[in-house]
Formats: structure tokens, C-alpha cells, sequence
């Protein structure tokens, strides 16, 4: 079934895990949500490069849905993969999970799709190998990509609409 032209979701799966210390936290003593968005960008980037052994430009972050706050008596543990392809566009999923370290209670804290583009040398989008899910995990979030690719399509026209609406002149 695996050919050089197709690859398992499990292929470019990333875990990273960190400690949340008082310099990652915002005014609430969580985890700052650009911080997060960061680590994020990061490990679903490796992820896309993992899947096409190519270079990789973001090109956009869908959602980040923050579902519990992260504390300092965190660590938070991301965990990322490839779970649908265009031609050259890759669905990256993200799971943060964070986990007290003094109890050991593990809950869900964000979720994450983020969509990259694979590049040639030159900067132009190249075709990527096919994804293959097999947990059922990752063929739920397979059965259900093309519905948010339909919803990244729609979001990018209206995006584009109302950049052609807004002005460049200078505020100042």
C-alpha cells in the first residue's frame, strides 16, 4: 500500500513538550496565547516538513480553539500531524494537552488546524505525497478535512474581499 507517493498519518507525527514558566504566562498566570500560537506554528511546520521532505511556508492558522488555561504548574505537551493534502497544501493537526505536574491530571487544552504549502527551490508550490489515517483518530479528522478546506476556500475569498476594501495609506 505505501508507495513513495503516499504516507501515514503517523509519519509526521511531532510531541513537544515544555514547562510553563512565569515568563511564558500573561496577567492571569496562564500561558500566554501567543506563546502557545507559537509552539504550535512550530511543531505543526516540522510536521509538514516530515510529510514532504520539503521546505514549507505557513498558510494559515484555521483555528486555535484555547479550551482550558494552561497554568504554571503545567507542562504542556503538543502533538502534531499531517491529516488530509491537497495537491500542495497539507492539513496539520495540533492537539495541546497539558498536564499538572504535581497530580498528574492530563486534560484537553486547545486544539489547532493549520494548512502549509509545500515549495520547490524556486518558491513555488510543488505536489505533495498522499496521507493514509489509520487510527481512528486520525481518520475521523481525515473523513471530515474536505468540509474545512471548503471552509478555509470560502474564509480566504472573504479575506481577500475585504483586503481589495481596506486602505494602505499611512495612519499618521
Amino acid at each position: 500500500m505505501e508507495t513513495p507517493e503516499t504516507r501515514f498519518c503517523k509519519e509526521s507525527k511531532v510531541v513537544k513538550t515544555s514547562r510553563v514558566f512565569p515568563l511564558d504566562t500573561n496577567n492571569h498566570n496562564t500561558l500566554f496565547g501567543g506563546k502557545l500560537m507559537s509552539y504550535i506554528d512550530d511543531i505543526a511546520s516540522i510536521s509538514a516538513a516530515r510529510h514532504c521532505r520539503r521546505e514549507t511556508v505557513t498558510a494559515s492558522m484555521d483555528s486555535v480553539d484555547f479550551l482550558k488555561p494552561i497554568g504554571q504548574k503545567d507542562s504542556v505537551c503538543l502533538e502534531s500531524y499531517v491529516t488530509w493534502v491537497g495537491t500542495s497544501s497539507m492539513e496539520v493537526f495540533v492537539k495541546v494537552i497539558k498536564e499538572h505536574l504535581m497530580t498528574g491530571e492530563r486534560e484537553l487544552a486547545a486544539t489547532s488546524f493549520l494548512t502549509f504549502v509545500a515549495l520547490d527551490s524556486n518558491g513555488k508550490p510543488v505536489p505533495v505525497p498522499r496521507v493514509v489515517p489509520e487510527t481512528e483518530e486520525e481518520i475521523m479528522l481525515h473523513n471530515t478535512a474536505v468540509q474545512r478546506a471548503n471552509e478555509r476556500k470560502n474564509r480566504k475569498r472573504h479575506s481577500q474581499a475585504l483586503a481589495n476594501a481596506l486602505g494602505t495609506d499611512k495612519p499618521w
